[in-house]
C-alpha cells in the first residue's frame, strides 16, 4: 500500500500518459538539501517484470516460516566455519540453504586459488562494456564455485568527487554515465551465473573521513559525515549508475556508512523507501555496509532489509520483539523476508546443484583447509585484455612507444618489482593498511585512530615494496601469481636476446646506465585504501625519482600505477619525459600486460575516466571535507557544487586540464566525420507515464533519437578507438556523456557507430513534478575521441507533446 506522503513525492510515476498528474508540494530544491525528506511506509516488493515467478515461489516459502525464522533471515550471525564476511542461517525444513555473503567487486577476498582481476578503476579506463561484462562473467563463476550467493560489489559510489578519496580506485569512473553502463554489464555478467551482485554504496559516500561513528577525547560520539545533496543532484548524479545497475537486475542494493542529508544511510526512508523501492521499483533486497546499522525499529521502516555483519545488538531477539509488541508490522518482516528469498530464486541458487554456502571460503588461508579451485582457463583471455585496455597512454613525444629494438632498457623505481614479503594485498584478512604488504613513504599514526574512522589527514600514498596491481581493503584480492613489470622485462629481453638493468632502490644512482640505455623505464605509483583518504595526487619524492633520471637518460618513460587521480605536473614538461602511462590497476597480469604494450604487440585504447588536472587548486573537491558543526559533532559537507563535478566543473569555469576526461593516446590515428541524426521522435510526452519495474518507468528507457557518425583508422597500425558522444541539454551543463562505443578498425578502414540515445539521456530532473523532463528545444551533439575533442557537432531539436 502507497502511503499519501509517498503519493505525492512519487505521484509522476503512477499517472498515465495524457492525464493529468498529481503534484508535490515541493516549488524548490532547498526542500531536500540538508534535511532528508521522510518516506513512509516501506512499498512491498512488487514482483514486478522478470521477478514474477521468484516472487510468487519466494511468497510461497515465506508463507510456511515461523516468525523466528524470518527474523533469522533478517540478520548476520558470527561464525567461524568459513571465511565469508557475512552469513545467513539456513531454513533445512523449507530448502532454503542459507547464504555467504563475500567481498568484493575486483574478485574473491580472503581466499586462495582465485584470480585478481583489474580493478574497478582500470576497467573504467577500458571503456569496454564487453569486456566488462566477460570480467563479471568470469568473476561470477569464482564466487560460485565457492560457495558465495552475494558478491559485495560492484561499486558505483563514491563517484569520484572527492579527487583525494581513498575509494575511488574501486569503482569504474568519475562519470555517471560512465560508470553506469560499465556496472551494468558487470552485473549482467556476474549474475549470469547465478551469483546476486550488492551494488554499492547506496548514495553520495564519496569519502572516508567521518565515514562512520567514532568517540572524541571528550567521550562525545561524533557522527558520522551528512552529504548534503539537492534532489536534482542526486538524480542527475549520484543516482543515475545505481539506476543503471537496477535496470541490469541487481539482486541486492549495501547501503553505506555516511549520513545523506542527516539521516544514516541505512535508515534513510527518503533514500531507501523512497528513492529505490518506490521511484526505481527495486525487488531485491538493501544490506548495510558492515556495522552501518544504527537503529532497530527505525531502520527496518525506513526500508532496510538486512544487517551484517551481526545484527544481534539491533535485531535478533529485539526484533522478534519489535514484531509482536507491534512496533514493526509483521507485514513488513514478510517483505524482508520475501525481498530476500526471491532474489535467492531469481538467480536459481535453490538449485541442488549450486555450492554449500563458503564451502571454499577458508577462515584463514594461512592455516590448513579445503582447497576448493575456482580458477577458469577460459578466464585467461578476459584477465589479460582487461589488463592490456586500461592501460591509458597520456605522452609519446617523437614515437618513443612503442620501443624499437632497445638493445639495452635500464629500469628504475620502487614499483617494477614484485612485492619484496607478501602477494600484492595478500594480507587481506588483516584489518590494517599498513599490514596489507604494503610500506607508506610517510605515515603519521595519531591515537585516534581506527580502521573504521580517520579524523586527521594522513601522508598514506606510496606503496613502496613493490609493484601496485589493486589498491587496500575490502576491495583487494590476491590472485594465483603476480607478473611484475620487472620480471616481464627481464623475459622479454630473454626472448630477445637483449639486456634489462635495474636499480629499484629508493636513491638511483647509476648515472653511466641511463647514459647508455636506449630507454629508462620509471615505475612510481599512487596507493589508496579503505578507510583513508589520499594525502594528495602526488608525491615529492616520486617526482623527483623522475626527474632524477630524466636528468641524465633522455629517453626517460615514465609508468604510473594509479589507485586515482594523479597530477604529472612536477615531471611532464620535463623534454627528457618522452612517454607517460596512466597504468591503473591491472590485477595479476600487469606485467605481461604493460610490457606487450611497450613494445607494440598491443596498441593502447584505455582512455582517461577522469580529468587530470594541472594543479591540485584546479578540483573543487580536492581533498575530503567536513565542517564539524554544532559543538563539533557532526560533520556536514555540502554537495553545493550540484552536478557541476569533474570534466563538468572544468567546462563550467573554463579551466584547462592537463589531460581531459576521455583523453588516450594510440600507436595510430583516428578521424570522424559524417555525423548524422537518424531519427527523432516527435510529439512524445515530457514526462514519463509507463508503469514501474526495476530501473523506474519502463517509458524511461525508450529510444527518442539516434546518432550516428563515421570513424575512420588513418594511421598504418590497427587499433580501437573509444567514439563519444556528448549532449548539451538546455538548461544543464555544457556537456555531458550520454554514449559510447569502442570498436577496433583494421589500419585504413573505416567503420559507423551508432549512439540510441533514450529519454533519460535528454532529460532532466524536474524537481516540482517528480518526474525526469524531456524538453522541447535544440539539443547540442558533440560527438569524437575526448571530452575536449570533439570535431562533430550538430544541432537535434526535440519537439514534445503536452502532459498536463
Amino acid at each position: 500500500m502507497i502511503s499519501a506522503k509517498q503519493l505525492g513525492l512519487a505521484a509522476a510515476f503512477l499517472s498515465l500518459c495524457g492525464l493529468s498528474h498529481a503534484k508535490s508540494n515541493i516549488t524548490s530544491d532547498t526542500h531536500f538539501y540538508g534535511q532528508s525528506e521522510p518516506v513512509y511506509p516501506s512499498p512491498h516488493g512488487t514482483g514486478s517484470g522478470d521477478w514474477a515467478q521468484a516472487y510468487h515461489k519466494a511468497a510461497a516459502m515465506v508463507s510456511k516460516m515461523t516468525l523466528e525464522e524470518k527474523n533469522n533471515l533478517t540478520y548476520g550471525v558470527p561464525t567461524t566455519e568459513n571465511g565469508c564476511s557475512g552469513i545467513i542461517q539456513p531454513v533445512p525444513r523449507l530448502g532454503f540453504t542459507g547464504m555467504c555473503l563475500q567481498d568484493a567487486g575486483n574478485g574473491v577476498r580472503t581466499t586462495d586459488f582465485v584470480n585478481s582481476y583489474p580493478s574497478g578503476i582500470h576497467i573504467g579506463a577500458s571503456w569496454n562494456k564487453s569486456l566488462a561484462h566477460d570480467r563479471g562473467w568470469y568473476m561470477g563463476g569464482e564466487f560460485k564455485k565457492k560457495g558465495v550467493q552475494v558478491a559485495l560489489g560492484p561499486v558505483v559510489g563514491p563517484l569520484g568527487r572527492t579527487t583525494t578519496g581513498g575509494r575511488n580506485w574501486e569503482g569504474p569512473s568519475n562519470d555517471p554515465y560512465l560508470g553506469g553502463a560499465i556496472a551494468a554489464a558487470t552485473v549482467k555478467g556476474f549474475q549470469g551465473q547465478g551469483v546476486i551482485t550488492s551494488v554499492k554504496h547506496f548514495i553520495a559516500n564519496e569519502q572516508e573521513l567521518y565515514r562512520n561513528p567514532s568517540v572524541n577525547s571528550k567521550n562525545q560520539t561524533v557522527e558520522s559525515l551528512s552529504s548534503n545533496v539537492d534532489d536534482k543532484t542526486m538524480h542527475e548524479l549520484y543516482l543515475w549508475p545505481f539506476q543503471d545497475a537496477l535496470k541490469a537486475g541487481t539482486g541486492n542494493i549495501m547501503c553505506s556508512y555516511n549520513r545523506v542529508n542527516n539521516s544514516h544511510g541505512c535508515q534513510n526512508s527518503k533514500t531507501l523507501n523512497g528513492l529505490l523501492k518506490t521511484e526505481l521499483g527495486f525487488n531485491g533486497f538493501v544490506v548495510t555496509d558492515w556495522d552501518a546499522q544504527h537503529s532497530g525499529v527505525a531502520s527496518a521502516l525506513a526500508g532496510l532489509d538486512m544487517a551484517m555483519p551481526d545484527g544481534l545488538s539491533f535485531w535478533g531477539n529485539n526484533f522478534t520483539e519489535a514484531i509482536t509488541n507491534g512496533s514493526v508490522p509483521e507485514s513488513r518482516l514478510d517483505d524482508m523476508a520475501t525481498r530476500i528469498i526471491a532474489a535467492w530464486y531469481k538467480m536459481g541458487q535453490d538449485d541442488s546443484s549450486y555450492p554449500k554456502p563458503g564451502i571454499g571460503m577458508p577462515y584463514n588461508i594461512s592455516e590448513p583447509h579445503k582447497i576448493v579451485n575456482a580458477l577458469d582457463r577460459d578466464a585467461k583471455p578476459t584477465l589479460y585484455d582487461g589488463a592490456v585496455e586500461g592501460h591509458v597512454l597520456v605522452k609519446n613525444t617523437n614515437n618513443a612507444l612503442p620501443l624499437q629494438s632497445p638493445k639495452l632498457i635500464s629500469v628504475f623505481g620502487y614499483d617494477a618489482k614484485a612485492p619484496d614479503q607478501y602477494m600484492p594485498n595478500g594480507q587481506t584478512f588483516l584489518d590494517n593498511p599498513w599490514e596489507l604488504g604494503y610500506e607508506p613513504a610517510v605515515f603519521q599514526l595519531d591515537e585516534a585512530f581506527s580502521t573504521s574512522v580517520i579524523n586527521e589527514p594522513y601522508d598514506f600514498q606510496v606503496a613502496f615494496n613493490g609493484t601496485l596491481s589493486v589498491g587496500g581493503g575490502s576491495g583487494a584480492n590476491t590472485g594465483p601469481y603476480l607478473s611484475a613489470p620487472l620480471d616481464a622485462l627481464q623475459q622479454r629481453a630473454y626472448e630477445d636476446n637483449t639486456v634489462v638493468m635495474w636499480d629499484t632502490g629508493n636513491t638511483p644512482g647509476l648515472n653511466g646506465l641511463m647514459e647508455a640505455s636506449d630507454a629508462c623505464l620509471v615505475f612510481i605509483n599512487a596507493f589508496a585504501t579503505e578507510g583513508l583518504d589520499r594525502a594528495g595526487t602526488y608525491d615529492d619524492y616520486s617526482d623527483a625519482l623522475v626527474n632524477k633520471v630524466a636528468k641524465t637518460c633522455t629517453n626517460t618513460i615514465v609508468v604510473i600505477h594509479n589507485a586515482g587521480t594523479r597530477l604529472v605536473d612536477k615531471f611532464v614538461d620535463n623534454e627528457n619525459v618522452t612517454a607517460i602511462v596512466f597504468a591503473h590497476l591491472p590485477g595479476q597480469d600487469s606485467g605481461r600486460a604493460l610490457v606487450s604494450l611497450l613494445y607494440g604487440d598491443e596498441n593502447f585504447s584505455g582512455k582517461l575516466p577522469y580529468t587530470v588536472a594541472k594543479n591540485e587548486s584546479d578540483y573543487k573537491n580536492y581533498y575530503h571535507t567536513g565542517a564539524v558543526t554544532p559543538y563539533g559533532l557532526f560533520p556536514q559537507s555540502d554537495f553545493d557544487e550540484g552536478v557541476l563535478t569533474d570534466y563538468r566543473y572544468f567546462d563550467a569555469h573554463d579551466i584547462t586540464p592537463r589531460y581531459e576526461f576521455g583523453f588516450g593516446l594510440s600507436y595510430t590515428t583516428f578521424s570522424f566525420s559524417g555525423l548524422e541524426v537518424s531519427s527523432v521522435k516527435h510529439g512524445i510526452e515530457k514526462y514519463p507515464c509507463g508503469a514501474i519495474e526495476q530501473g523506474g518507468a519502463i517509458d524511461l528507457w525508450d529510444t527518442v533519437a539516434t546518432v550516428t557518425a563515421t570513424v575512420k583508422n588513418t594511421g598504418r597500425k590497427a587499433g580501437a578507438e573509444v567514439a563519444q558522444i556528448y549532449i548539451g541539454i538546455p538548461g544543464g551543463p555544457m556537456k555531458q556523456l550520454r554514449g559510447f562505443e569502442k570498436v577496433m578498425i583494421p589500419a585504413g578502414r573505416s567503420t559507423k557507430v551508432s549512439f540510441p540515445l533514450t529519454r533519460r539521456d535528454l532529460s532532466t530532473w524536474d524537481v516540482v513534478a517528480q518526474k525526469w523532463l524531456l524538453q522541447s528545444g535544440s539539443y547540442k551533439l558533440y560527438v569524437g575521441s575526448s571530452s575536449r575533442d570533439l570535431p562533430l557537432t550538430k544541432t537535434m531539436k526535440v519537439v514534445t507533446g503536452s502532459s498536463s
